[in-house]
């Protein structure tokens, strides 16, 4: 039996903005408690910032992971490594064309105003990333990510009219 599987993980690297948002949405709901002891309408608001904290917070810091098995690659994001939401599944029978970003076989998809690129990467520079695009039962789905040499071979043994890696 051969079997293809394979498991990746990127952390995307998060932006300093994003830092800087986190703490001062955590400091803004504890100044606003800390004084609304004494002044209780801030006391609301305060609250408020909790629950905005609470709910937006731990979407600052994203995980992707890749699961490739046999010709489907399933993606999941995991929030600040507790809350996991499934981003998509894609099958290799369902591939229209695969090939790295920066690709010319990628340009008359790229000027597709309908085709939205969903970017499933760790937004590091110097990563070797690729353009996957997909016949979905809605319309075409364009998706960015970042995959080793075993699922690329594999993919290519199962597609290689569409596979193209230069």
């Amino acid at each position: 039996m051969n079997d293809s599987y394979k498991e990746i993980l990127i952390k995307r690297n998060t932006p300093a903005g994003n830092k800087i948002l986190k703490g001062l949405l955590i400091a803004l709901a504890a100044i606003s408690i800390f004084i609304g002891l004494v002044f209780w309408p801030l006391l609301i608001v305060g609250a408020v910032l909790v629950v905005v904290c609470w709910l937006f917070v731990p979407k600052l810091e994203v995980e992707y992971e890749y699961l490739y098995v046999n010709g489907e690659l399933d993606i999941d994001a995991i929030y600040s490594k507790q809350k996991r939401k499934k981003m998509g599944s894609y099958d290799a029978s369902e591939l229209e064309i695969l090939a790295p970003e920066n690709s010319h076989e990628l340009d008359s998809f790229k000027n597709k105003k309908d085709l939205k690129l969903k970017d499933y990467t760790s937004l590091d520079p110097h990563a070797k990333c690729y353009i996957l695009v997909f016949n979905k039962e809605k319309g075409q789905e364009m998706i960015k990510v970042e995959l080793d040499e075993s699922i690329l071979n594999d993919l290519r043994r199962i597609a290689p009219r569409k596979v193209n890696l230069y």
